[in-house]
């Protein structure tokens, strides 16, 4: 039975040609949809890496929405190509991760599409309601404190980051 007082959290992953701009449309718009997603600004949704996903889901999202320009109107090309063949194999891992796939969405919404981007909203927030918390962030708790193979892998990602250009 699900929790009628349950809101989740969704991370809104949008490229800042088309869905960024369809996200601006619907406020400017006064579209409703539902409040639930924060959204972030990427260059291009074949930008987006599995591992902002991961991110997202074990810093205490429900969920995640990754959106594009239409396949074959990107800016950059083709890069909602790979943006496309990325979330097919992230489905796949989370899948194997026991995580239901309601819980990430793949959207192509272009900058005049502010109602479409709204209806992705409100469908997945509809579903995680169905599914409930993902509580991931309670999953990594072991006596109180996070696992150390989780602080190990922070660590290892930190240092990366200072690494890469």
């Amino acid at each position: 039975m699900p929790d009628e007082t349950f809101e989740p959290k969704i991370v809104g992953f949008c490229c800042n040609w088309c869905s960024y701009r369809a996200a601006d449309l619907a406020g400017t718009a006064r579209i409703k949809y539902s409040p639930n997603v924060r959204i972030i600004r990427v260059m291009c949704s074949g930008r987006i890496d599995p591992t902002f996903v991961l991110k997202a889901l074990a810093l205490g999202a429900d969920g995640v929405l990754l959106a594009g320009c239409h396949p074959g109107e990107c800016h950059y090309i083709d890069q909602n190509y790979k943006a496309m063949r990325r979330y097919a194999m992230l489905k796949q891992m989370l899948a194997a991760m026991g995580v239901e796939p309601e819980r990430v969405k793949l959207v192509w919404a272009s900058a005049a599409e502010g109602q479409r981007l709204a209806e992705a909203v409100d469908e997945l927030v509809a579903g995680i309601k169905k599914v409930g918390p993902l509580q991931w962030p309670a999953n990594w708790e072991e006596n109180g404190r996070r696992l150390e193979a989780l602080e190990a892998i922070e660590k290892e990602h930190q240092e990366a980051m200072e690494v890469s250009p």
